[in-house]
């Protein structure tokens, strides 16, 4: 190879080399930024009350049952089925945990007189075991503790409770591997199995693990938007199962 040739190739792969370096330092950036803003609008609004009107008129179709999406960015995401004698309201805000659904549910849930509460909530708890393991424990159980009372206020406003497995998790990126952790895969299957006892005559169980899952466990990746966020043809497949559900329920 002649010395001209040499420089040339070395030239390519250090602008190789710089190219990918800004391209991933711009990658961290913005997601450094994400987070960054989503802390901060945490400390002004801690539970997320000021996500959702508040004065929402009871009931805007006495013929209609009522039905609430509630939860964190999962929920929030949920695109409703488009069938007749439901009527859809969404209640889910990105990024919480389930304490902070927990503090709003009286806010948000308690003066639309829902017939019908749908949950999934638990996901934005788990992902913390990467970054604080030694606390797995009491975050796992603070969840589990959360749920279930999430459960137990939908009923008694007299509503049925739709309680969905929490999601699987999808392929990690690299820019949040180093915020990862394997823990936090066995914490999901941990909690749905607890979320499964909860299964009574007014708490339908409605296992979107299981659907949305592939043979590992993971997200299957035609239903995935990222890591942790559904498209909306998974959606649709939850939805399939979803108006099965709603038909066979007595409200």
């Amino acid at each position: 190879m002649t010395s001209n040739k040499l420089f040339i190739l070395l030239t390519s792969l250090l602008l190789l080399i710089l190219g990918s370096s800004i391209a991933l330092n711009i990658l961290l950036y913005n997601q450094a930024k994400k987070y960054y803003l989503q802390v901060n609008e945490t400390r002004l609004d801690p539970s997320g009350l000021s996500h959702y009107p508040v004065n929402l008129k009871k009931t805007t179709d006495k013929d209609k049952i009522r039905v609430i999406f509630f939860g964190d960015s999962r929920a929030e995401g949920w695109i409703s089925p488009k069938i007749g004698g439901y009527e859809f309201i969404n209640r889910g805000i990105h990024a919480q945990t389930s304490v902070q659904t927990v503090q709003r549910f009286e806010y948000h849930i308690n003066s639309l007189q829902p017939n019908i509460v749908i949950i999934q909530v638990g996901v934005n708890d788990l992902k913390t075991i990467a970054l604080f393991p030694e606390r797995k424990d009491s975050i796992i159980a603070n969840c589990r503790n959360n749920i279930k009372r999430i459960v137990d206020e939908s009923k008694s406003l007299g509503a049925v409770v739709i309680l969905t497995t929490i999601f699987p998790v999808g392929e990690v990126p690299i820019q949040r591997k180093p915020f990862w952790s394997d823990d936090i895969e066995s914490a999901v299957n941990e909690v749905n199995t607890y979320i499964a006892t909860l299964a009574e005559d007014k708490v339908v169980i409605f296992d979107a693990f299981s659907i949305l899952a592939d043979n590992q466990g993971m997200m299957l990746q035609e239903y995935a938007s990222d890591e942790l966020h559904l498209n909306d043809q998974g959606y649709e497949i939850l939805n399939k199962e979803l108006v099965q559900r709603l038909d066979k329920i007595k409200t």
